[in-house]
């Protein structure tokens, strides 16, 4: 069974260290693909359309956890930053 991945309003914390930003994911990825061949040879993937993914490992990269990641609430940006910018429109205060 895969691990989940964190939605729009998640992240993951590793509870053995405390990392917020920093993690190695493992996952399976099936797609569909529309690949473009160059009639050099060369191709390149214009378009993918992901038909399922399994997240499979999260490990921390500050202390190499696997068993220590949870996800957890992200803190709800829209309330701790306003709308108004620190500078006015013209650049001077």
């Amino acid at each position: 069974m895969g691990i989940a991945m964190p939605g729009d309003s998640e992240r993951w914390r590793c509870t053995a260290c405390g990392n917020l930003t920093r993690f190695d994911v493992t996952r399976t990825v099936r797609s569909q693909d529309f690949v473009h061949q160059e009639l050099s040879g060369v191709g390149a993937v214009e378009e993918r359309t992901v038909l399922s993914e399994t997240v499979e490992r999260v490990k921390c990269r500050w202390c190499g956890a696997t068993d220590s990641v949870e996800i957890v609430p992200r803190p709800d940006a829209d309330s701790s930053v306003s709308d108004a910018s620190a500078e006015s429109p013209t650049g001077r205060a």
